[in-house]
């Protein structure tokens, strides 16, 4: 297993103010880095999301740099809800700093719920290597205000005991999105993966480890 330096508490400046953040970089360098989009803001959502630890931990034994942050006005990230297209333009913000933070690395974009939706948005918006999306709540925002994404490997991961996104709608989007991804479906899991999250880490470590 990869050996990690401690996660370092970080400020970005996004563009609504101050975004905190959590940083973690594999001691062994690598080639890419991870930001991970946590979910919704105004039910809870925080990058501390058992969900959103188990993925940047996924990237990490995966020998990938990480960034998780709140999105503003969550704890002590500065600014407030903004539907969405805030919190976009935030994990953008995120996403540049990284770049500049690992330079000649690659962007992977990942999220849960609606972290998803605003991973996959970013990766429409930079020029990401791959997207991992958990959970996507295709019900609940528009996911065609991307017409289709750029054509890298991508990964979406659902329950089909969820209560919170409609496990066959995902499945219907997933199958009708272009390019198509790795759709997999994981029984008896509900939206939050409670019992589940070693699950959730062996599929992603399969994934992206493949290539």
């Amino acid at each position: 297993m990869t050996e990690f330096v401690p996660s370092e508490r970080c400020r970005i400046a996004g563009p609504a103010g101050s975004l905190e953040a959590l940083c973690a970089e594999p001691a062994d360098g690598g080639d890419y880095y991870a930001v991970v989009c946590h979910p919704h803001p105004l039910y809870g959502g925080t990058m501390e999301n058992k969900v959103v630890t188990t993925l940047a931990r996924s990237f990490q034994e995966c020998g990938m740099a990480t960034v998780r942050f709140n999105f503003r006005g969550v704890n002590s990230s500065e600014g407030s809800y903004a539907e969405g297209r805030g919190e976009t333009d935030d994990a953008v913000a995120v996403a540049d700093w990284a770049a500049s933070r690992w330079p000649g690395r690659r962007l992977v974009a990942a999220g849960f719920s609606f972290g998803a939706y605003i991973a996959w948005r970013l990766a429409s918006l930079r020029p990401a290597s791959r997207l991992v999306a958990i959970a996507p709540p295709v019900q609940r925002f528009d996911f065609s205000a991307v017409e289709e994404l750029p054509p890298i490997p991508w990964l979406v991961v659902q329950g089909d005991a969820d209560d919170v996104v409609d496990p066959v709608s995902v499945q219907r989007w997933a199958e009708a999105s272009t390019p198509r991804p790795s759709f997999v479906m994981l029984p008896g899991v509900g939206h939050f993966f409670h019992g589940h999250l070693h699950e959730l880490r062996d599929v992603v470590l399969r994934e992206v480890r493949s290539g």
